[in-house]
């Protein structure tokens, strides 16, 4: 059981907001990776320290073994992995935790009960009960407090025991061996979603080496299933498996799976999806399995490659199919019409992920033109964070976009910092600066040459703003009814004459259609914009 519960230490400040404006004064996760490799510490650090705070919170480790955990790696797809197999057990009747990160529009959405972020309510009573005892206790531990990412680790963790949930669904956040929600001794279950080469910096910048990071959350005697991976990685994944003596299975396709009611229907568009529903159908069987005869009955095989067996696929549930199609993730592959203005969001971050946004965007973009009732304009919002290499992200993305519009991850210019989406880690004047970088890198992919001057329109079609709230305003011309809808004294300035002009043939277009990608924050800041709905109360 988890921690007997505590009066809620009297600290100044015991409001919803006050508790995530003192949740951003923790170290980011980023700056304390950075720190950590800097004074080559030992790599297991972030985990022995993750155990101290984990027991200064007032927990121990083997409290998580009551969260009946299902864990979850991978580069691309494991948030989605992660919420369809939340949503397949919750419709058999458990009751769920799911943490995940990073969030979309506030930072309640990363843990969530049954489904639904956590309450206000609940957010601020469990916040305050690990502040005030990591406050209380620091002194003896020179001072010391978990980062940004650590410290919501710790309280999905508290909240899902206080709240008695059946089962935990676990996405890791950084790489596996390391990573905080790896503290964990006794999952159910563990999941490998697909590979690719991303946080270089911490976890490597070969195949392999992400791979061995991403293993690492394997267990003793604790059933693992992976999906097919890029050459080399595979490998590595099975020498893991084999030293930590886990059993470890690769995935079958989907459309391996004997159902009585056709192809298995997806709650979340694109062909990449195919593969997550299938690692999720396996833990889900998996967990269910062990839940109902608490032993190790594992599923039964066949070879795959050199050596790794491939799980065979069953028949699923009618629980199962529902749960697949009922499945909802926002900001992947979402569709989103208002008015004559329909977007579609994704927040892909990698090179592999933005390969599959763009095969989802032509396909689900080529179908709404299809309906439409005459001309389409098509309009790309992009911003990228964290390091990675936007040239080589917008490379992957085609030109057939009128304009591009690039704005950093700031939701308003005009209004007070929402601290749910402050990034921690950037300025304003360099979230800007790497704006004109995309633009200049647009620029040459479309074969303008040498950019302009700083402080002249560059050529047609790619244009800077300050902020989303007015890239998504210039790229709607004033047909998006939701945002219409705002106060007044909240709609940003109007643009200069010369970004006007430009706008000619969005106000000519019976349509308008709006990708936006390139990140999870900007995606988030859109939605909050786009659909009042994603603010939970």
């Amino acid at each position: 059981m988890g921690a007997p519960e505590k009066t809620a230490p009297q600290l100044p400040g015991m409001e919803y907001q006050d508790a995530i404006c003192t949740l951003d004064t923790l170290k980011s996760h980023a700056s304390f990776c950075e720190q950590w490799q800097r004074e080559g510490r030992n790599p297991e650090f972030p985990l022995v320290s993750m155990r101290s705070f984990l027991e200064r919170a007032g927990l121990v480790v083997e409290d998580l073994d009551n969260l009946n955990i299902i864990h979850v790696t991978g580069t691309k797809g494991k948030g989605s992995t992660c919420a369809f197999t939340e949503q397949i057990l919750r419709s058999y009747g458990f009751r769920t935790g799911f943490l995940s990160s990073p969030h979309l529009v506030e930072v309640r959405e990363r843990i969530r009960i049954n489904g639904q972020p956590i309450g206000k309510d609940l957010f601020t009573k469990y916040f305050w009960q690990i502040y005030g005892r990591l406050d209380e206790t620091k002194e003896a531990h020179s001072g010391s407090m978990p980062n940004y990412f650590q410290f919501l680790t710790l309280l999905g963790f508290h909240s899902f025991l206080q709240e008695k949930v059946d089962l935990a669904v676990v996405e890791v956040g950084i790489g596996g061996a390391y990573d905080s929600t790896n503290i964990s001794k006794k999952p159910w279950v563990c999941g490998v979603a697909s590979l690719g080469i991303d946080h270089t910096q911490i976890l490597g910048d070969t195949i392999q080496e992400i791979a061995w990071h991403k293993g690492g959350i394997f267990k003793p005697e604790v059933p693992a299933f992976t999906v097919k991976q890029p050459e080399g990685s595979m490998a590595v994944l099975k020498q893991r498996a084999s030293e930590i003596e886990c059993p470890l299975w690769v995935c079958p396709e989907l459309e391996d799976y004997q159902t009585d009611c056709g192809p298995l229907q997806l709650g979340l568009a694109g062909q990449h999806q195919r593969s997550n529903a299938s690692l999720a159908l396996q833990l889900s069987h998996t967990w269910l399995q062990r839940r109902r005869l608490q032993d190790q009955n594992f599923p039964s095989t066949t070879l795959e490659g050199p050596g790794v067996p491939l799980a065979t696929p069953f028949t699923p549930s009618p629980i199962m199919t529902k749960g697949l199609a009922d499945t909802v993730w926002a900001g992947r592959t979402q569709t989103l019409k208002n008015g004559e203005v329909t977007y579609f969001l994704d927040g892909a971050h990698t090179r592999r992920s933005m390969q599959a946004c763009v095969s989802w965007f032509q396909e689900a973009a080529v179908r709404c033109e299809r309906n439409a009732s005459g001309p389409v304009a098509r309009v790309l919002v992009f911003n990228v964070t964290g390091g990675r290499d936007p040239a080589a992200m917008l490379n992957l993305v085609p030109c057939q976009f009128d304009f591009a519009v690039f704005c950093p991850n700031i939701t308003e210019a005009n209004a007070s910092c929402n601290p749910d989406q402050q990034d921690l880690d950037a300025s304003v004047e360099n979230m800007l600066s790497g704006c004109r970088d995309n633009e200049r890198s647009w620029q040459r992919l479309q074969g303008a040459g040498e950019s302009p001057p700083p402080d002249r329109d560059t050529g047609p079609g790619a244009l800077v703003f300050p902020c989303i709230l007015s890239a998504l305003q210039w790229a709607a011309q004033g047909r998006d009814p939701v945002l219409l809808s705002r106060d007044a004294d909240k709609r940003e300035a109007p643009v200069k004459p010369s970004l006007a002009a430009k706008a000619a043939l969005l106000r000519e277009v019976r349509e308008i259609h709006v990708l936006v990608t390139g990140s999870l924050y900007l995606v988030g800041g859109a939605l909050k914009h786009l659909d009042p709905s994603s603010c939970s109360k």
